[in-house]
């Protein structure tokens, strides 16, 4: 059998005149964590809903499961679940009312069901609050029904999008831990966010697109490697004149310096002693400083070059 969960083969969708994916190309690997990202209106959501049958589009292969998904392949759907950017759940149940609905639109056996509610109740820790209603709920517990009732008819492949917005620190983690979980627990995840450093901690696999179509694909380290940036030199610093500023940009492996609010980015292609050179150059100028130190690149430099823009407000 074949260990491709997801197969995306030349896929057009087009809007009158826009298009809003391009023959677009994917494949993701049965127990993959994968990074779908893009900049608004790249065609993330665009193609969930491809996949999902819940949007017809006009050219191309969708497989799911090595069979062709159609609206009506329900033996297809029920084994997919997916948690909605948008809290989606009904006000007027409990917690436990809710994952029991949304379980039982999958599982029909009650015993089943039963056992599978309380397992996602568990699973994402809100046995205190199963009798509560959402408009009780803080924003990271509402986060936590929104994937239970997702994940609760135990599905092989889970669509998260942007599952962390808006929540605090320690609901953030709580979710990203759940997500590795059911990971390590067999399922495969599509993740879609626009915080790079939850990418970097959990996918093993990322896919970068704009304007419709595949720009970048591989491993986070992968990605980091096609880019131009090699390190990133930050000093703090007080009235720096523009002249040493243009002066810092001649010096070797530097391409870019940006000065914004006292802070000093000097960004480098190569180079083993880059912050060493920079450190000669102040002393040399005898300019002082407050902190300097390196930065290797992140994901988000990746994204910034790749894409080419910061994101936009367009919808995907």
């Amino acid at each position: 059998m074949s260990d491709t969960v997801v197969k995306i083969t030349n896929l057009v969708k087009r809007y009158k005149e826009l298009v809003a994916l391009d023959n677009f190309n994917l494949e993701i690997k049965k127990g993959e964590v994968f990074g779908l990202l893009g900049p608004n209106g790249s065609g993330k959501s665009t193609t969930m809903n491809c996949v999902l049958s819940l949007l017809a589009y006009d050219e191309g292969e969708i497989e799911v499961f090595g069979e062709r998904m159609e609206p009506s392949r329900y033996d297809l759907k029920k084994r997919i679940g997916v948690v909605p950017q948008n809290v989606a759940v009904f006000d007027e149940l409990t917690v436990q009312e809710n994952i029991d609905y949304f379980c039982g639109l999958y599982i029909k056996d009650k015993e089943t069901k039963s056992k599978y509610v309380e397992d996602a109740i568990e699973f994402v820790g809100l046995s205190d609050f199963r009798k509560f209603k959402p408009r009780k709920l803080s924003g990271g517990l509402l986060r936590r029904l929104n994937i239970a009732c997702g994940i609760a008819h135990k599905p092989e492949l889970i669509f998260f999008d942007e599952p962390t917005v808006a929540v605090d620190p320690q609901s953030r983690n709580k979710i990203l831990e759940n997500i590795t979980e059911l990971n390590k627990q067999g399922a495969t995840i599509v993740y879609t966010t626009h915080y790079m450093e939850e990418v970097e901690q959990i996918c093993t696999n990322i896919l970068i697109m704009d304007r419709g179509k595949s720009v970048a694909s591989g491993t986070s380290e992968e990605l980091k490697k096609m880019i131009k940036n090699t390190e990133n030199v930050v000093v703090d610093i007080k009235r720096l004149p523009a002249e040493k500023i243009e002066e810092l940009k001649k010096l070797s492996h530097v391409y870019e310096v940006s000065y914004v609010s006292d802070r000093l980015t000097i960004k480098c292609a190569g180079g083993r002693h880059n912050i060493s050179h920079v450190i000669a150059f102040f002393e040399k100028e005898n300019i002082e400083y407050d902190r300097i130190y390196s930065e290797l690149p992140t994901l988000n430099d990746v994204f910034l070059e790749i894409t080419g823009k910061e994101l936009r407000d367009k919808e995907d």
